[in-house]
């Protein structure tokens, strides 16, 4: 906020989420604008995934706004995950190591409010 106006922050949070056969992936959750369609249905599929065995996709290429949340057939299907060891901090910074806006002069936020790098 001290750097960037609010409408260029996004905001969400992130969830461990998998795949069968443990292919993990951060998934966006929405936190705002939870009455907008888009959003509403996706926060609804990600709850659902929770227990369940369940793919979340857009419904766009239909020219529907939202979300459909379609479940395996057999949830039995597939193994259970296997859960990382790691806390959920811990895989974010490992996942966005080097991509990080961490200091006031870093080359990405310089760019983003129209600054010169800082040569040194």
């Amino acid at each position: 906020m001290q750097y960037l106006e609010s409408a260029i922050i996004k905001r969400f949070r992130l969830a461990l989420a998998t795949k069968p056969n443990d292919r993990f992936f951060l998934c966006h959750v929405p936190t705002r604008n939870l009455d907008n369609l888009w959003n509403e249905t996706n926060l609804a599929g990600c709850e659902l995934a929770k227990t369940l065995w369940a793919q979340v996709t857009s419904r766009g290429d239909e020219g529907v706004e939202g979300y459909k949340t379609n479940f395996a057939r057999e949830q039995d299907a597939f193994p259970d995950p296997q859960w990382p060891t790691q806390s959920l901090v811990e895989l974010i910074a490992k996942t966005f190591e080097g991509r990080m806006i961490d200091r006031a002069d870093h080359p990405g936020l310089l760019r983003l409010v129209g600054a010169k790098p800082v040569i040194s």
